[in-house]
């Protein structure tokens, strides 16, 4: 017997972050789904729930009272965006079968 699927749960910042990134680089939705390991309804229902209403899109139960945590995880939040972004960018060049690429690392 099998057991049923559990459904998987998304942090706020994940949610936000695959937006903003699907609304900064202007990639295909598809692809950028498949890049993040999501279905491409799901990206489009976080992108219509960001765009309503961007403040109050994908409510949490965290509320930080302490600015140094708050600055603590918007630095978190930075470094997840360029470690995705890194991580795209390294597929992408895996896939491009015959050609040399190199990234400049500063």
């Amino acid at each position: 017997m099998t057991e049923p699927q559990k459904r998987r749960q998304y942090r706020r910042e994940f949610k936000r972050d695959a937006v903003e990134l699907l609304l900064r680089k202007g990639k295909p939705r598809g692809e950028l789904a498949v890049d993040l390991g999501i279905r491409s309804e799901l990206l489009n229902r976080w992108k219509v729930e960001y765009l309503t209403n961007k403040a109050a899109s994908f409510p949490g139960t965290v509320h930080l009272k302490d600015p140094e945590e708050e600055r603590i995880r918007k630095l978190e939040r930075t470094l997840r965006t360029v470690t995705e972004e890194r991580d795209i960018l390294k597929k992408r060049l895996l896939c491009s079968p015959g050609q040399l690429h190199e990234i400049p690392v500063h």
